[in-house]
């Protein structure tokens, strides 16, 4: 697996962290997420994707897809979705379940992970990956206390303060993507202002993130090894109206090959009493 493509991976998983960290506050507001994105590398356009989020007071769901585009599509095409469900209780955010599909030229994989508390109780993934004795286990404490790759993506950010500032960036996310279990750390840089052909115009926070892998990966593979030591990752967060959740605009991940760049087009974010009327995060 190339760098670029790990890379984007524990970041994303398409639309790649954080569930339940906060205190206990009261219930979450509702609002409503319906956004697209496009994906460059070196300032070449190579996919595009769609994500829509809908937080209610008791239950949250969160859906992405997305396809190569532009002149990967002469060397290989694919697409992919994966979407999240949980409760929302005592306004935390815990997932119970997640699911991905992805396809390609060469290969289909049907990915599931059910998770409760935040400890994965069952994976599933069709076909099943070959054996590798070189891969480093996963154990059943490795299992506990995570979250998945898409509920990873909502931060929700306590307190009474507006939610884009340092606090959104204050953080340490243990993932769990059904193979491998690894942590990003968050780390405040800066704020910037962002403005989408439709939708959001506003402040982002900028996080440094960190890469750290902890069980279900090779060690000696480079593209790990290049992970863990980059520095120059960010996420840029934005606010979801009508909650205290902020979520990525914008991703930065340097690469061997230039910097890849996933960025949203359109970020319409609004309050539950008028929500868009997008329901599918499929690409049109």
């Amino acid at each position: 697996m190339s760098s670029g493509r790990l890379a984007t991976r524990p970041l994303l998983c398409v639309l790649a962290a954080i569930a339940g960290l906060g205190g206990a506050e009261p219930a979450m507001a509702q609002g409503k997420l319906d956004a697209r994105y496009v994906a460059t590398l070196a300032g070449i356009p190579i996919g595009r994707g769609a994500w829509v989020i809908d937080i209610a007071d008791d239950q949250y769901t969160a859906a992405a897809s997305g396809t190569t585009a532009g002149i990967v599509r002469l060397f290989a095409s694919g697409q992919g979705s994966s979407a999240s469900r949980g409760h929302v209780r005592n306004g935390n955010l815990s997932p119970s379940t997640y699911a991905s599909s992805l396809t390609s030229d060469k290969k289909s994989e049907e990915l599931r992970i059910v998770l409760q508390n935040g400890t994965v109780k069952d994976v599933s993934v069709e076909p099943p990956s070959p054996p590798q004795p070189e891969r480093l286990p996963v154990t059943d404490a490795h299992r506990r206390g995570v979250t998945d790759p898409m509920s990873a993506a909502l931060i929700r950010v306590p307190g009474a303060a507006q939610p884009v500032g340092p606090e959104a960036c204050a953080r340490k996310l243990a993932i769990f993507d059904g193979r491998m279990r690894f942590d990003l750390q968050l780390s405040f840089k800066r704020l910037e202002t962002v403005r989408a052909e439709r939708g959001y115009a506003g402040p982002v926070a900028v996080c440094a993130v960190a890469f750290r892998p902890i069980a279900g990966y090779v060690p000696d593979r480079p593209a790990i090894t290049y992970l863990t030591r980059q520095r120059e990752i960010e996420a840029w967060m934005a606010p979801l109206a009508g909650t205290r959740v902020v979520v990525p605009y914008k991703i930065m991940i340097p690469t061997p090959f230039g910097l890849g760049v996933l960025e949203a087009t359109q970020f319409v974010s609004l309050p539950s009493s008028t929500r868009p009327t997008p329901t599918s995060a499929r690409i049109p």
